[in-house]
């Protein structure tokens, strides 16, 4: 039996939504200890998923049947799964869980980028498949303008994921998750959002560039969070996240700006939220804070506030083959 627990992530931006340079997309995100996603795996005649919800079933199956040998199966059991459209990278998680499976049972030898693009990930941000991989910070270089074709998500994008530029272990900073009840954009949504926003003027990408290149990596080696918090905090205002901020509803954008303004050095939206995080600077802080934002969804939205960080390796994958 194969056992895969995989890491959600952060996405904190995507770079550059212009393609004047002849690149598009880029992204930066962190790898999350929790939550997580976990399944089991053996040898079967056919594809089976149990657990979970339908929409991860359905991921985790397409992705099995992309790279199954012909006449092949696996039986796939979640034992733990994560919310879908939240900003957590589900979808990533659970079609390369089901994809490293079958590549060990079946002894397929590819490499994780080599699944990523079997399976259809990885196609704008590179981020959830690097996390799988390596996890910690994460900085990706997007792709030839002329190879994508396209502004588009990931979802509707045919090319392999960006090269990562930039990959360093995550301070031990604590990490508020709050993750509201409903979903961010998806599907032709997402397609159409892209349509209608790009290409993002030209000055704001540079502004992104300027930030992660002298803000938020300089913060991040020197362990500076009251710098990578500002760097947070300024990228939600600027360029495609600018755009992705204001699709969300006002009590997710409340609780964004109530975290930045009592103790968390940065707050942000990930990918096309809900999701909201706060990076604090100490455990104490972390869970007050969790508190407070809980009792705020509680009256809101509804939902959960978690306190998690930063994980510093990969998907944990063991087993073998029955």
């Amino acid at each position: 039996m194969i056992k895969v627990v995989t890491p959600s992530r952060l996405h904190l931006t995507l770079i550059d939504m212009n393609a004047e340079l002849g690149r598009v997309d880029g992204g930066a995100g962190i790898t999350l200890e929790s939550p997580c996603l976990e399944i089991s795996a053996t040898e079967a005649d056919t594809i089976e998923v149990f657990g979970g919800d339908l929409l991860l079933a359905g991921r985790m199956q397409r992705a099995a049947q992309a790279l199954l040998p012909a006449g092949k199966g696996i039986k796939l059991q979640i034992k733990h799964s994560l919310p879908d459209h939240v900003g957590l990278g589900s979808g990533t998680q659970a079609a390369l869980s089901a994809a490293v499976a079958v590549n060990r049972i079946y002894g397929l030898g590819k490499s994780i980028r080599e699944l990523a693009f079997a399976v259809g990930r990885g196609g704008t941000s590179g981020i959830g498949v690097a996390a799988f991989e390596k996890g910690g910070f994460i900085l990706d270089g997007g792709h030839k303008f002329k190879d994508k074709g396209a502004f588009s998500p990931s979802s509707a994008s045919h090319v392999p994921p960006g090269p990562v530029l930039f990959r360093r272990n995550f301070p031990d900073w604590p990490i508020v998750l709050v993750i509201p009840n409903g979903k961010g954009a998806h599907d032709a949504e997402e397609v159409d959002i892209f349509k209608k926003y790009c290409p993002v003027p030209l000055a704001e990408i540079q502004e992104i560039s300027h930030v992660i290149l002298m803000q938020m990596l300089p913060a991040l080696v020197e362990e500076d969070l009251e710098s990578f918090g500002k760097a947070i905090n300024h990228l939600q205002t600027v360029g495609f996240k600018k755009r992705e901020v204001e699709l969300q509803s006002q009590p997710v954008l409340d609780i964004m700006n109530y975290m930045r303004d009592n103790g968390a050095s940065g707050s942000g939206i990930s990918s096309f939220g809900p999701v909201v995080y706060g990076i604090v600077g100490s455990v104490k802080e972390g869970k007050r804070l969790q508190q407070e934002t809980q009792r705020m969804l509680d009256e809101s939205l509804g939902g959960k506030a978690l306190l998690t960080k930063g994980m510093n390796r990969g998907a944990d994958i063991t087993g073998g083959p029955d």
